[in-house]
């Protein structure tokens, strides 16, 4: 089989595309940890990551909104509806579309553009001026970043119809590679600029990648630009609930990069860091499950057959809340190992920053849980159709964590029973500001609330939706969990009373052997325990097995 071949393939099954999209997630987010493991290995948490980190946050508020939270979530399933009537008209479709989010970006990008002097004041108004106008051009230059995005999203809609997904799941491997690419060979010779390059050019090659396939599908071109259309109508009705959503979730994120930047420096790389690495089980997990049962979902709403749907819903979540417990109690558990390993391998990322991403990792690692089952908890609720529940939720838990991180930057600010308690249970003894802390402490309360409120919303739309066999399930996993914390905690002990762990390598086997054996403990109580989650992801793998 030829390249060409490869790249123009079609996946046969909905087992194997979903496959080959958690490889592609798993691989990208941990080129994602790896890009972010380079730039504390050069850059540390100083002032210059604070620049880079700071300058990303308008390029993305604009993809979030534009492209992931409106275009890409209606354009597959209109491209579908059209096809299945007339090919001609779906090419159509797609020209007009591209054609006018292209011209849209161009004009909201140029607007960012000419007010990115006062948009960085109010993403980082703690910056010096001579930061913010460093912030302020880097932020003009990766502005291209979310033009380019948003037209490979078009052709990724198309890709993900005709069934051609390695190219489609390459795509997001190929923009971390441009980005590691630039802070390897580009910041050598252009200093944080070359940051930026690398930017859009991972964003280029997120688009170049899959625009053979979308040729060889039948797309071609056409100078189309007619916005009365009525399909770009449906477009703007159905992409603005979920646009008005992720525009709360990147709102969030500046207010939080506004007052991180206040803090301290440093602060904005110690909550990114953190927050990258919480979100590597997250988007691997609770996204990847959340696609997978979507279709399903929808179709037994449509065809009201609630009792299957209910079964769905409770498979799914247990699966998650099986997969995802274990990994939360690791990164607790494992927190210090993972940062030092990740960014605390160079000279640059001092012990102090090493510390303090460690705590916030911690605080985080309670959250992780309830962060992945929220994209699951929003598709039930789009799959029956309802979007104003997940977007009026999504925005009041925005709101109450703006508020929390507000009030817990007040409290950590000086020294009290909370402080001190935190100080004395994350081991910051000596570290005289731990207001950064306040950021994950709000993310993880607001997203308990979030996952909450969804499932109380549910429990009213659907009867009887938590059954008794999820209670049980979940009752199981936490029993395993247990199993594994206690192996976990036993495992670091013993190896730290052995060696004295100032060195790489014997970091990294502390990490191997205490993540190993917790996992090991989880199986096993799991299995004794006759978990159904366990007993199923292990007659799956026999089935595997014996089809080779």
């Amino acid at each position: 089989m030829t390249v060409s071949q490869l790249f123009n393939s079609q996946t046969k099954t909905i087992a194997f595309a979903a496959g080959l999209l958690v490889l592609s997630s798993l691989v990208s987010r941990a080129l994602g940890i790896v890009r972010n493991g380079l730039l504390s290995w050069q850059f540390g948490a100083g002032e210059t990551t604070d620049i880079y980190l700071a300058a990303f946050r308008i390029p993305d508020f604009l993809y979030g909104i534009l492209i992931m939270g409106g275009i890409s979530t209606v354009f597959l399933p209109l491209f579908s509806e059209f096809f299945e009537k007339q090919a001609k008209e779906a090419w159509s479709f797609v020209s007009n579309i591209l054609n006018i989010l292209t011209v849209a970006l161009l004009f909201f990008s140029g607007i960012a553009f000419l007010l990115a002097p006062l948009l960085t004041k109010l993403v980082a108004p703690g910056f010096s001026p001579e930061q913010q106008e460093i912030t302020m051009n880097l932020t003009r230059l990766m502005l291209l970043s979310p033009i380019l995005l948003g037209i490979s999203s078009v052709f990724s809609g198309v890709l993900q119809y005709f069934g051609k997904f390695l190219a489609y799941s390459l795509a997001p491997i190929f923009y971390n590679l441009g980005i590691i690419a630039g802070i390897v060979f580009l910041v050598p010779l252009f200093g944080i600029w070359g940051l930026g390059f690398g930017v859009v050019a991972g964003a280029l090659l997120h688009v170049l990648i899959q625009v053979p396939a979308a040729i060889t599908s039948g797309f071609r071109w056409q100078p189309l630009f007619n916005w009365k259309d009525q399909a770009i109508g449906k477009v703007l009705r159905l992409a603005l609930p979920r646009t008005l959503a992720a525009a709360s979730l990147h709102v969030n994120l500046i207010v939080v990069t506004a007052f991180a930047s206040i803090i301290s420096t440093g602060s904005i790389t110690i909550f990114t860091y953190a927050n990258d690495i919480q979100h590597f089980p997250i988007g691997l997990i609770g996204a990847s499950f959340a696609l997978a049962a979507f279709p399903l979902l929808s179709r037994l709403f449509a065809e009201h057959q609630m009792q299957q749907f209910r079964d769905a819903f409770a498979l799914t979540f247990k699966q998650v809340f099986f997969l995802v417990t274990p990994i939360s109690l690791l990164a607790f558990l494992l927190r210090a190992q993972i940062v030092r390993l990740v960014y605390g391998a160079g000279d640059k990322f001092t012990w102090d920053d090493t510390r303090l991403t460690a705590a916030a990792l911690g605080i985080f690692a309670f959250g992780i849980l309830f962060q992945a089952l929220i994209p699951f908890l929003a598709r039930v609720f789009f799959a029956m159709q309802n979007t104003k529940i997940p977007t009026i939720v999504g925005i009041a838990s925005v709101v109450f964590n703006i508020a929390l991180a507000v009030w817990l930057v007040k409290v950590l600010g000086s020294p009290n029973v909370f402080s001190n308690f935190l100080v004395a249970a994350l081991k910051l003894q000596g570290i005289a500001d731990i207001r950064v802390l306040a950021f994950p402490l709000a993310l993880v309360f607001s997203g308990i609330l979030q996952a909450v409120l969804l499932l109380l919303f549910l429990r009213r739309y659907i009867q009887e939706v938590m059954q008794k066999d999820l209670y049980v399930s979940m009752a199981k996993t936490a029993g395993a969990s247990f199993a594994l914390a206690f192996a976990t905690y036993t495992i670091l002990q013993l190896y730290g009373g052995a060696f004295t762990l100032r060195t790489y390598n014997e970091v990294l086997s502390q990490f191997i052997l205490a993540s190993l054996g917790g996992s090991a403990a989880y199986i096993l109580a799991a299995f004794l325990l006759r978990s159904p989650e366990m007993l199923y992801f292990w007659s799956y793998l026999l089935g595997l097995t014996k089809r080779r």
